[in-house]
């Protein structure tokens, strides 16, 4: 399934940027990629404005169910957008090494306070 590369490839990089970038810059970069995505008029991301704009992520591609499907994914608060917090939390969670590095860091502050 096409989308399902795309999505391996995004995971791959996106560690790649927070070492370049550091937390600050990648948070830039993602809050960048919300505005790129967003419906300008809402201020959220909707399937419309997803699919209106995927080709600049390089995912034009992508069926509407793959797009549907990720607007659904990331969506919290159950009102059929993502919102900038909602996006950037799902770029996170669609990077496994990321969560992984986060963890290791908490764990690491957690054991300094004795737990």
């Amino acid at each position: 399934m096409e989308g399902v590369d795309k999505r391996a490839d995004f995971e791959d990089l996106l560690p790649v940027m927070a070492n370049k970038l550091g937390g600050e810059g990648l948070i830039n970069e993602l809050c960048n990629g919300f505005q790129l995505l967003m419906d300008k008029d809402r201020g959220v991301i909707t399937m419309e404005s997803l699919k209106r704009n995927a080709a600049f992520l390089g995912l034009q591609d992508l069926s509407e169910d793959e797009l549907a499907g990720m607007v659904k994914e990331g969506d919290l608060d159950g009102d059929g957008a993502l919102n900038q917090m909602e996006f950037c939390v799902l770029m996170f969670r669609l990077s496994p090494e990321l969560m992984q590095e986060s963890r290791f860091w908490l764990e690491e502050e957690l054991k300094g306070y004795g737990f």
